[in-house]
This record gives C-alpha cells, sequence and structure tokens, in this order.
C-alpha cells in the first residue's frame, strides 16, 4: 500500500454568485510518510480548501486525491467517512475540543465512533504530549498551549496515516507555538505520519521538512523573501 497523501492536478471551483472561484487551480502534492509540509500564503488563498479537499471533507472538482493509496473522488460517501475516521487525523485552531468532557475523554472520543484496528493508548499519548497530570481537566481548566496538546493526542489517537493541521499556533505566544510545532513534528517522524500544516507564523517553519506557498489556489516554492 502506498503510503502517505498524492494531489495530483486538482481543481476546486466555487459559485460566488455570477462567477466562479477557482479555489484550488491544478494543485499538485506529495507528502511522505514522516514528513512535514508547512503550507503558507495569504488568506483566500486556498489553505483551507486544500485541507478540506485532503480531509475528505470536500469532492475537487477535478484531479486526484490519494489516501495511503485509497483514492478519495471514487470512494462512496460511507468510505470517505471511514476513510477520514480511520486513517485522518484533524488538529484545529485552539484544539476545538467538547466544553463538558476531560481530556482523556477528549482523547478517546474518536475510538467512540466505529472500530479503529490498532489505537494508540489514550493515556500513554496523554504522556507523550505532556499533559497527563491534567487528564481530569476540561477544556476551560487549561491554558490555549494546554487544548492544542490534547487536541494533537486526540487527532493521533487512531495511527492515521495523514495528519492535517489548521493554524494550530493562531491563539498561542511565541514560546508556546513553538513547543506545538515542534511536538506535531516530533510525532510526524516517530510514528510515520504525513502531515500538513497550515500556518501563518514563519517562526515555526524550521520544525518543518517542506514550506510550500500557496496562492490564487496555485502552490509553489516558498523563499523568505515573499513574506
Amino acid at each position: 500500500m502506498t503510503s502517505g497523501l498524492i494531489l495530483s492536478d486538482v481543481t476546486l471551483l466555487h459559485n460566488d454568485g455570477d462567477g466562479t472561484v477557482r479555489a484550488l487551480d491544478g494543485v499538485s502534492l506529495e507528502v511522505a510518510a514522516g514528513e512535514v509540509v508547512a503550507l503558507v500564503g495569504p488568506s483566500g488563498s486556498g489553505k483551507s480548501s486544500l485541507l478540506a479537499v485532503a480531509g475528505a471533507l470536500t469532492t475537487p472538482t477535478s484531479g486526484t486525491v490519494l489516501v495511503g493509496g485509497s483514492e478519495l473522488s471514487s470512494a462512496t460517501p460511507r468510505e470517505r467517512s471511514r476513510i477520514r475516521r480511520e486513517r485522518i487525523g484533524f488538529v484545529f485552531q485552539s484544539g476545538n475540543l467538547v466544553p463538558a468532557l476531560t481530556s482523556l475523554d477528549q482523547v478517546r472520543l474518536p475510538l467512540t465512533f466505529g472500530r479503529v484496528a490498532n489505537p494508540r493508548d489514550p493515556v500513554a499519548l496523554l504522556t507523550d504530549v505532556g499533559m497527563d497530570h491534567k487528564a481530569r481537566r476540561r477544556p476551560h481548566q487549561l491554558s490555549g498551549g494546554e487544548r492544542q496538546r490534547v487536541g494533537i493526542a486526540r487527532a493521533l489517537v487512531t495511527r492515521p496515516e495523514i495528519l492535517l493541521v489548521d493554524e494550530p499556533t493562531a491563539a498561542l505566544d511565541r514560546r508556546r507555538s513553538q513547543e506545538i510545532v515542534a511536538l506535531l513534528a516530533e510525532e510526524a517522524h516517530e510514528h510515520g505520519v504525513a502531515t500538513v500544516l497550515v500556518t501563518h507564523d514563519h517562526d515555526v517553519l524550521h520544525h518543518c521538512d517542506r514550506v510550500l506557498e500557496i496562492v490564487d489556489g496555485r502552490l509553489g516554492a516558498f523563499t523568505p523573501s515573499t513574506r
């Protein structure tokens, strides 16, 4: 089975009143198992659209998307749901945690949605992200960085092949931002997770293996001079 994430010539069109918006314009991207690719670009450039297509949340207008060798556009809705649940992890801004659940229950939550063949141990995973001492705390009792750590643990509990990370440092100070992205990179490298990290924070890019830029739906090389 092919590991990682492959997008080939992906185009995504949206209707916008009387016109059509080309959210993605012939995007091709390969992310290998254990590789962390950062994606930068201005607001409205297509970063969120790329994550939605890669995460089986949106079907592209044309092109192909493969997750671990499974082609998403030819999958049935049930198959796409299973792929999202079992093979793709999501880390959202501010953790996106359930207010009523403890940290440990947040991490256990994805395991309640269906059978997972080989999950990671939620308690051990909280230890890995440095949150075992707050396993019984709820989100309002955690700092922004702590909520992000719980969100990372929750995303990794199913042993996903793909990890999609949306602006994980948006609400964090510089020190915590460095800690969170370093942790994401460490987990991706150690467990062979193909990771796409969307960020506006150029100070954390050195933790990533590659950095690409998306502008007007087109993906290309990033250089510091384009800041």
